[in-house]
């Protein structure tokens, strides 16, 4: 009978669609956890497909290639070297499954399915997957091993089947996507799951941008007494062997490495920084282009794609118009030089005459007003997008969450581009990542270390600058309000009057929320960005667009 085992966590950055490259980084996993000593290679959720695939899935054509990722790595098991449990979706009579396929010296030696397949916020794997039995545990080696999948967990039927079963140990294969707070949410429920079943448990995570959602790894295992044994590093892939011992009647788990927990600053940017980076690197993209405005959003979008991509993939274009300040001109520039990233300008002006000349006959007398305020972002907007036409760079957004919800932002103008790191970060929060990354380098970034955000950027009142002397408080409320609303309205769905009793002024709640519900049809056209807290304003808040309720 066995009484040790070196199982390793596999904490990878796949990439959905790209089958070949997937199954290189399994094999190269396998390849490091063999140098290790390992028995078993466990990975994240799908890491053959990359997480999530959505309606890819469903091509028979995807289905096909998968299967022969597995028959190839099936092959590769009979060199002696270490077993693999490798995720994958797996077609099975005429149903297609989300499933974790055993693998070990040349065979297939057991299958298990997602059970409880997730149908709720980001999550739709009901639209494409059929449910599992529920699974009893896998024997690898002479060792009963429960293999629930993500969400499997997060309910106690499956892991109590695995339990009554004879199950012994609990791999556990997750595609948990990053907010703030999430690894202690995890970490909860695995330890109520151990606590239910006496298992230890081992939680694998992956790690990686895609589209909106960020993965952070985090990966970790408790022992049976729900103390944590192991953590990965977040943000970035790993491979970490532990080993396990047969004490009595149960299993435990030998200490190993703890990586320290990144407070939420730090972790909110590095979400930023990875989502970026991955969005960019694996659409291909060779650079990135800012708006870079002399403001607080587009200096800490700067600082971000600096540290996810480095220096010389990032151009910024200062496009000044006659409202543009003096202070702002010269606070772009500093930005530019601290950042170490090439800065160009372009006068907007003779666009804003030329279109003055043309809209003329058909304007007539009238005043001007929010038109020519959005025709200067929509003439930057014109202006970034031939940059990058030309030049091959893809244009960064900057707007911010509290701007997003309430529609303080131009359709075509400023919301004009591929990606926005800001989209779910609130104002409030962005003034504290800008202290926060003067103050720090995160791990990994390619920028410069020191303040690379001017203080003058982070102290000055915002302002868009599109008339003379304005503020957004013009238009907005002072944004620690504002914020505090929208939390209650997005985050924790609360009525305007629960707001209201919680001390809010009366009309500013119901203001922010007609703000925040007319301005669905914006949000519906702006570029995907970073999802990095427990509701954004895009995937996980589907509002109609055409939406009469009041109250």
């Amino acid at each position: 009978m066995t009484d040790r085992l070196k199982i390793a966590l596999a904490q990878l950055n796949p990439t959905v669609g790209d089958v070949a490259g997937n199954l290189k980084k399994v094999r190269d996993a396998r390849a490091e956890a063999a140098r290790q000593g390992a028995d078993l290679v466990i990975t994240s959720e799908l890491v053959l497909s990359g997480y999530p695939p959505e309606d890819l899935v469903l091509k028979p054509a995807f289905q096909r290639r998968l299967h022969e990722a597995v028959e190839a790595l099936r092959a590769d098991t009979a060199d002696g070297g270490p077993a693999l449990f490798v995720t994958t979706p797996w077609r099975e009579g005429d149903k297609l499954h989300n499933a974790i396929i055993a693998l070990d010296r040349g065979e297939i030696v057991g299958k298990r399915f997602k059970v409880d397949l997730p149908n709720y916020g980001v999550f739709d794997e009901k639209r494409v997957f059929a449910p599992g039995p529920s699974p009893g545990p896998l024997v690898f080696r002479g060792v009963r091993i429960g293999v629930p999948i993500c969400e499997d967990i997060w309910t106690p039927d499956v892991v109590e089947c695995i339990s009554e079963t004879g199950g012994e140990i609990l791999l556990v294969p997750n595609g948990s996507p990053y907010e703030v707070g999430k690894f202690g949410v995890r970490e909860r429920i695995a330890a109520k799951r151990v606590a239910e079943s006496g298992l230890p448990l081992i939680y694998v995570n992956q790690v990686g941008g895609q589209d909106e959602l960020i993965f952070d790894g985090d990966s970790f295992a408790l022992g049976a007494d729900g103390a944590l044994k192991v953590r990965l590093p977040a943000f970035r892939e790993s491979v970490v062997t532990i080993e396990l011992r047969r004490e009595g009647a149960g299993w435990a788990i030998q200490p190993g490495p703890i990586a320290p927990a990144m407070d939420d600053y730090e972790s909110i940017y590095h979400a930023m920084m990875l989502g970026l980076r991955d969005y960019v690197n694996k659409s291909g993209f060779p650079s990135v282009v800012i708006g870079l405005s002399g403001g607080i959003d587009s200096a800490i979008t700067a600082a971000v794609a600096a540290d996810a991509l480095g220096a010389a993939r990032v151009h910024t274009i200062m496009m000044p118009s006659p409202y543009t300040s003096r202070d702002s001109l010269e606070d772009a520039e500093l930005c530019a030089k601290a950042i170490g990233i090439r800065y160009d300008i372009v006068n907007i002006g003779p666009a804003m005459g030329a279109y003055k000349q043309m809209l003329g006959p058909i304007f007539g007398d009238r005043k001007e007003d929010v038109t020519e305020e959005n025709i200067q972002s929509r003439a930057r907007g014109v202006l970034l997008m031939a940059v990058s036409n030309k030049l091959g760079g893809m244009v960064v957004t900057t707007g911010n969450k509290s701007e997003m919800a309430v529609g303080y932002a131009t359709l075509y103008g400023d919301m004009c581009g591929g990606y926005n790191v800001l989209k779910d970060v609130y104002k409030t929060t962005v003034f504290e990542l800008c202290k926060w990354r003067n103050n720090h380098l995160p791990e990994g970034a390619l920028g410069p270390k020191g303040m690379v955000i001017p203080e003058r950027i982070i102290s000055k009142p915002p302002s868009a600058e599109l008339r003379p002397d304005q503020k957004d408080e013009d238009s907005l409320p002072p944004y620690p309000v504002l914020d505090a609303i929208l939390k209650g309205l997005i985050e924790r769905d609360l009525a305007l009057e629960e707001l209201v009793k919680e001390g809010f002024d009366a009309a500013t709640v119901n203001r922010v929320w007609r703000l925040l519900e007319g301005s669905e049809y914006k949000r519906r056209q702006a570029p995907p960005g970073v999802k990095i807290s427990s509701r954004n304003v895009s995937r996980e808040r589907r509002y109609p667009i055409v939406n009469r309720f009041r109250g």
